[in-house]
């Protein structure tokens, strides 16, 4: 029994018989499970819905279905398996971990916390999820799934990502955890907050741990866990420089590997229209053509809003300075499926001028 009452035994037996008929059983990662599968499902699953991963992870499986296989991958195939998924940064660090790993542990996932959190993009949670559903062995998780069923049952108060908050709510899950059926739990408290202990609405009644539940037994469910202070996103504005030749198809640059997109092709940007000219002239090294205005595109990142204004010109032959390779490319919009990795604004605006979502 914990310090404060709590069964720590009695929560996890709960927890499993409810999993066991209750739980998900047939989630792709789930099908021969390897460390490798967990890892690249986790990282994807970060800040992504179990829906919206699937597909992807079935994709990117099939393409790179061993650690060596993604090891020995270019950066852009990886990158464009990825287009839409959005956290460009996973995937870049999934490529660097998986080299580094193959050059240092034999090609196969640590099992050592410290290892593993030594590699790039995986930090305490994730390991704890290698650890557990990948290698069988004891490790807490704290994803957010198990931060909103944890802060609830124990009543925590404060916003998760505050350090006193998160210790608090590390100390439970490492009482919780048992040290058998230690995969089985791990899933099951997941699907718990994934399933039963959902953000809005929470199904109480269907709960195997709602009987010593704080939040349920004060009626704070709505209240907890406690939302990130509010604070007001700023707007950044950009213009996309939508270059088309006579066959279609639209100049892309590659952006530097880090910041915004790092890595990923966009078209090339400028801060206003009127430098549109200057970088017609100092890039490609003819003045600009007319431009054609098409309706604005917005995104929204973690910490601001993005305008993006896209420009059209149509020219009839190629530039004298551009030739494909190193940091330019010629895309054929019309073209199935990303070849190489785009932002989804970018795969969006493509999508409008192959005509499949018309600009107006």
């Amino acid at each position: 029994m914990d310090s404060s009452g709590v069964d720590a035994a009695a929560f996890a037996t709960r927890l499993l018989d409810w999993f066991r008929s209750h739980g998900r059983h047939d989630l792709p990662w789930q099908r021969d499970p390897s460390p490798y599968r967990v890892w690249v499902s986790e990282i994807m699953l970060q800040q992504t819905r179990v829906e919206t991963v699937v597909p992807y992870f079935e994709r990117f499986m099939a393409r790179f279905p061993t650690l060596e296989a993604l090891a020995a991958a270019e950066e852009d195939a990886v990158l464009a398996l990825w287009s839409g998924l959005g956290y460009y940064s996973r995937a870049r660090n999934l490529l660097r971990a998986a080299r580094r790993i193959a050059a240092h542990h034999g090609g196969r996932l640590p099992e050592e916390p410290s290892q593993l959190m030594a590699l790039p993009g995986i930090g305490r949670s994730t390991a704890g999820a290698i650890m557990a559903l990948g290698h069988g062995l004891r490790a807490p998780i704290l994803d957010g799934n198990v931060k909103r069923v944890l802060a609830r049952h124990r009543g925590v108060r404060g916003w998760p990502g505050r350090a006193e908050v998160l210790r608090r709510l590390w100390a439970y899950a490492e009482t919780f955890t048992p040290r058998q059926e230690v995969a089985a739990y791990t899933q099951a408290i997941m699907d718990l907050g994934a399933t039963v202990c959902v953000r809005r609405r929470p199904l109480c009644g269907r709960c195997p741990v709602a009987a010593d539940c704080v939040a349920r037994r004060e009626g704070l469910q709505q209240r907890l866990p406690e939302p990130r202070p509010a604070k007001r996103l700023p707007e950044r504005e950009t213009f996309a420089l939508l270059v088309v030749d006579g066959e279609g198809r639209v100049l892309l640059e590659r952006r530097p590997p880090q910041g915004v997109w790092g890595g990923l092709w966009s078209f090339p940007e400028v801060a206003g229209r009127a430098s549109a000219e200057d970088w017609w002239l100092a890039r490609l090294g003819m003045p600009a053509p007319k431009a054609e205005a098409l309706p604005p595109v917005r995104h929204t990142f973690t910490h601001f809003r993005l305008v993006l204004h896209p420009l059209r010109y149509r020219i009839g032959a190629l530039p004298p300075r551009v030739t494909e390779g190193g940091h330019w490319r010629w895309h054929d919009p019309a073209a199935a499926g990303p070849v190489v990795g785009l932002p989804a604004p970018v795969a969006r605006l493509l999508e409008r001028l192959a005509g499949r979502n018309a600009v107006t």
